[in-house]
């Protein structure tokens, strides 16, 4: 992505609204650290007793059977209609929302995953994480937006990005941000960017190459004294065209539009020292599909 696309570096076709922030109808599975074996991730949760467990237990068989039952399509009389439905939903190429439950990577590149699997929940995996990474804090920073384009895109797509990045990215690019020609925010403030993937869809995939769409919100701004740039939401779905090279995806072009953007919360917005806690203490995760 590029600044000219809300400031995550993207090479052509996204919005021009200053900031990017990177879909579809599929579900997007996170990867949590285990909090239960005491191993540096967090405390034990604590045992709970039987007469809680068989309470949970009960509003587990009551949602399975709710769900099973609403799968039947109700009364004798429409399960005929549903089932036509369903059969033009799978001749239409539709597919599952859940999570496929595989492991999404194998290892990582730098800071990035790698090691995706050769097929369509790896390529989804893959658009997920590359997401993020062109949508992080390091995307401002010269030395680290070239080593993430050098991950995220095949060798030939990120030479061709790099030069024009560079020029994206200026001294008064940064400045408008709030940032110094280092892409380094004041001492005291916190500069945030991040993407949330919300969902994926994919496209197009065949033995080489794959079209995944992003759902994603993103947050961007600055979080301290004086700041005129506050932290803020966006919505955009940000759309891949990968490759398999090298035994992994990898990016070759890409694209971004506005939306699909649900209506505001009421919640009313945090204070600026309460957005900087936020980002320090809580940290991303790996994407899968």
């Amino acid at each position: 992505m590029s600044p000219d696309d809300d400031g995550y570096g993207n090479d052509s076709g996204r919005s021009n609204d200053g900031y990017s922030t990177l879909g579809g109808t599929r579900q997007t599975r996170t990867r949590l650290p285990d909090t239960q074996g005491g191993d540096g991730y967090g405390p034990r949760r604590p045992a709970r007793n039987s007469r809680s467990l068989f309470t949970v237990l009960g509003v587990v068989i009551l949602l399975l059977a709710a769900i099973a039952f609403a799968n039947m399509g109700g009364g004798g009389g429409d399960n005929g209609g549903d089932g036509a439905r369903g059969s033009d939903a799978k001749k239409a190429g539709s597919a599952p929302t859940a999570a496929t439950g595989t492991k999404p990577v194998t290892g990582k590149n730098g800071s990035i995953p790698s090691g995706y699997a050769h097929d369509e929940q790896g390529a989804q995996s893959a658009a997920s994480n590359f997401a993020v990474a062109l949508g992080s804090v390091e995307m401002f920073k010269k030395d680290a937006r070239h080593a993430i384009v050098d991950s995220v895109y095949t060798s030939e797509a990120a030479g061709k990005l790099r030069a024009p990045q560079d020029a994206a990215y200026s001294p008064n690019f940064l400045d408008k941000l709030g940032l110094d020609a280092n892409g380094n925010a004041p001492q005291g403030s916190t500069f945030v960017s991040r993407t949330v993937p919300v969902g994926t869809k994919l496209e197009s995939f065949d033995a080489t190459t794959a079209k995944v769409s992003v759902w994603y919100m993103g947050l961007i701004g600055m979080s301290g004294p004086g700041s005129t740039d506050p932290v803020r939401t966006s919505w955009k779905t940000w759309t891949v065209e990968l490759t398999w090279a090298n035994k992994d995806w990898k990016a070759v072009s890409d694209s971004q539009k506005d939306g699909p953007a649900p209506v505001p919360g009421d919640v009313a917005a945090s204070s600026s020292d309460e957005i900087s806690k936020a980002v320090e203490e809580y940290g991303g995760f790996t994407y899968a599909r």
